[in-house]
């Protein structure tokens, strides 16, 4: 039988028949999928193949192969540093949310999750929310951001998950696609899903007052068929984004801006750094790109992995 993993709890797998039959389902031996070394090798989104076992009075399924993913968004595992984790596989689109505070988002984080998903080809939306708790020079903020990120060809949304400010919007980006929200903790992303599709009526927490930090109110991904025609994939709050197995001659083409600079460059392997007659850099002393992208990418090749607190603007 085929179906969708709909949920993991890294050992047993809810999946979805084309009919809408669901089945609890365990792996049939271990999988290497194509040399990932991942704490899951099985994510939610993964087309899997299975088979029906009686056990007692229960039905249970095992998957004994996983088919090709058309993508996928993969990062370091974060307790197990040479141990990659598979988020979610086959998505259309990512909505990253992004907050200014309570928690704040640092541009080093959506730098590098933007590169990963350009990596794997997944056209990523930044949502700018909690629009409503800004006062006017955070608003100016939100503007100055989206305005950055529209610039290289992101399409940037201010909404309100809470007072439904352009939820509408986004609603209409997902029908008849498979989405995926991600962000820190606390960024509202299970605010938002019920506020797009009320009948989930998805668990959320209030901020931690202590640390301003996000409760973990989601522990594993998990997607769900919506009433608009359209798939969400509901994802764990991500402290850190740690690159994977990314060649450093190849991080640049994932900022698109610079991708688009290179052909000028002098050597066709510029790294951006130190190199002469380089294009990336001269478009960096007219300020026709981005400092604070430019520092990203340089932490980036130079495997500052750690570094995901950092508002590279702000040191300009």
């Amino acid at each position: 039988m085929l179906g969708i993993v709909y949920k993991s709890t890294g050992s047993w797998y809810t999946v979805k028949t084309k009919e809408g039959d669901i089945y609890e389902c365990r792996i049939k031996g271990k999988f290497r999928i194509k040399g990932i070394k991942s704490t899951n090798p099985i994510a939610v989104g993964d087309v899997v193949v299975f088979e029906i076992e009686k056990i007692g009075d229960e039905t249970l399924g095992v998957i004994s192969k996983i088919e090709d993913r058309k993508n996928y968004i993969i990062r370091k595992s974060v307790k197990l540093s040479k141990q990659t984790h598979i988020i979610a596989a086959n998505i259309d689109q990512v909505f990253l949310l992004v907050t200014l505070k309570n928690p704040r988002t640092y541009t080093i984080f959506i730098d590098r999750f933007l590169a990963s998903s350009e990596a794997y080809d997944i056209k990523t939306v930044l949502l700018f929310n909690k629009v409503d708790m800004y006062n006017e020079d955070e608003l100016a903020e939100v503007k100055y951001l989206a305005a950055l990120y529209r610039e290289i060809g992101y399409t940037c949304i201010g909404i309100s998950a809470k007072t439904g400010k352009n939820v509408d919007k986004v609603k209409d980006m997902m029908k008849e696609h498979t989405s995926m929200f991600a962000g820190h903790s606390g960024v509202g992303k299970s605010t938002l899903i019920n506020s797009i599709a009320p009948e989930l009526n998805i668990k959320t927490t209030e901020i931690s007052d202590q640390h301003f930090q996000g409760q973990h109110t989601t522990t594993f991904a998990e997607m769900y068929d919506l009433n608009l025609g359209a798939r969400i994939i509901d994802t764990p709050g991500i402290k850190g984004f740690g690159m994977v197995d990314m060649d450093k001659y190849e991080i640049g083409d994932y900022f698109p801006e610079f991708f688009r600079l290179k052909i000028n460059c002098k050597f066709n392997n510029c790294l951006h750094l130190d190199e002469p007659k380089c294009a990336v850099k001269a478009a960096l002393d007219k300020d026709e790109v981005s400092w604070s992208r430019y520092r990203s990418y340089v932490q980036i090749v130079t495997g500052e992995e750690d570094t995901y607190r950092m508002d590279n603007y702000e040191e300009v």
